[in-house]
């Protein structure tokens, strides 16, 4: 009686660890999938921080957030199927190893300000990355320790198809996200957002308070100063960091500003209290963006000429690059700067075409899908494109985990008909 108690606590918690895992691991993976952009910006984060960004070609960040996507969300789904157990369970303890103490390290350093397992979706705190490790490593130990414990779901018969299935799906997932924009956006410049409501902080709100900490050099000896103790001219300037001294509210919009080019004026209030419809076009690095479509912009800045409407293209290229675009694309629009980040978290294409009016987001788009003239037919208050449609998001969310499960559910029916049938079977061959 004791052993089978004893066996059935086994089998309950290695089950339950193998469901932890599973959870963590297609979370994770299927957040990566559906912004494979914003993955390869923190794989950039991470190469730059720790000075390997030079080691690999241009092309590695976003191969590599697919592959990372692909890998964790396959694990995840093989560890909930109960499917290679071995291979999968070695599989899920070797990355828990490699990454515990990875992000012991990156919390203790601090390179980045957080580790983007989940994404935008989740956003943990380096510490809190490191912490949840710590829950996910024992459980991998256990999982592959006693994975023979493990209470599979479907038949070795047909248990190829599920990892074949799922490596498809996720890969295909990320390059049509890739292809268009993220089909579910959980970044502050999502379609609906007012941007000064992101921007602003609540009146019973303590703002955080940042203190700038000076690294300065006299006879070889290097001292850090703060505006208070600043020393005199004789010591020379080195480095320079901001801290947060005191943490408060943190608005989710806390760097967007807009700088003209021409006049080198702030126009950030301007365009955010327009009444009229705006076109951004944000090039994070122009010399990077792609050109394939430049008729179609040179389209899109014509129609909004004709029905008064501004067009901008925020950038953070120097001035040099933006002047080879323009030669090379005659580019007519008018360019304004912004921080880089910035532009990267408002829109996951180079370029991508953005709509607002009174400082709200209507209308993104990647430039492989701007709208033609067949669809620009009138001024835009009497087209639809120019309606708030973010339920558009969840709507393709919804569709996309239901081309996922649905065949995954035929793929177990006929794993269930196959077993019921497979005594007949039998009598029928040994006839």
């Amino acid at each position: 009686m004791g052993n089978k108690l004893l066996h059935i606590i086994y089998v309950t918690l290695v089950n339950a660890c193998r469901f932890l895992l599973a959870a963590s691991f297609v979370f994770s993976g299927f957040v990566k999938a559906i912004d494979p952009l914003g993955s390869a910006y923190k794989i950039q984060d991470y190469l730059g921080a720790f000075g390997m960004l030079a080691w690999f070609p241009a092309f590695f960040p976003l191969a590599g957030a697919v592959a990372l996507s692909t890998l964790e969300f396959a694990l995840g789904v093989l560890l909930f199927f109960g499917i290679r157990k071995e291979t999968v369970t070695l599989l899920a303890l070797l990355l828990m190893c490699f990454m515990t103490p990875l992000t012991l390290y990156i919390a203790i350093a601090n390179p980045v300000s957080d580790c983007g397992c989940f994404g935008d979706a989740l956003v943990l705190t380096n510490w809190e990355t490191f912490a949840k490790n710590t829950v996910l490593l024992p459980a991998a130990f256990a999982a592959f320790k006693w994975r023979r414990l493990i209470v599979p779901f479907i038949s070795p018969k047909l248990g190829w198809l599920v990892p074949l299935y799922t490596v498809i799906f996720i890969v295909l997932l990320s390059i049509y996200c890739l292809a268009r924009l993220p089909i579910l956006d959980f970044r502050p410049y999502k379609i609906g957002t007012d941007i000064r409501e992101g921007m602003s902080i609540p009146p019973d709100a303590s703002p955080s308070i940042y203190e700038s900490i000076f690294i300065l050099e006299k006879n070889g000896e290097k001292k850090e100063f703060t505006l208070n103790n600043y020393p005199d001219s004789t010591w020379t300037f080195v480095d320079a960091r901001t801290v947060v001294k005191e943490k408060g509210y943190e608005p989710p919009i806390r760097d967007f500003s807009i700088k003209s080019l021409e006049t080198g004026d702030d126009i950030t209030a301007q365009v955010l209290d327009d009444k009229n419809y705006t076109f951004l076009l944000i090039a994070h690095r122009i010399e990077k963006a792609d050109d394939g479509d430049i008729d179609l912009i040179n389209d899109m800045y014509d129609y909004s000429v004709k029905h008064g409407y501004v067009f901008y293209c925020l950038t953070s290229s120097p001035s040099h690059e933006i002047e080879r675009w323009r030669e090379k694309t005659g580019a007519e629009y008018p360019f304004c700067l912004t921080d880089d980040t910035t532009l990267k978290t408002i829109i996951r294409a180079n370029p991508g075409l953005v709509l607002i009016k009174d400082g709200t987001i209507l209308k993104k788009w990647n430039s492989r899908k701007l709208p033609d003239e067949y669809a620009l037919t009138d001024s835009l208050d009497k087209l639809k494109l120019s309606k708030v449609q973010p339920a558009g998001n969840l709507y393709k969310t919804i569709l996309a985990v239901f081309w996922f499960i649905f065949p995954l559910l035929a793929v177990l029916a006929l794993d269930v008909f196959l077993a019921k049938v497979k005594c007949p079977f039998r009598r029928k061959q040994k006839f």
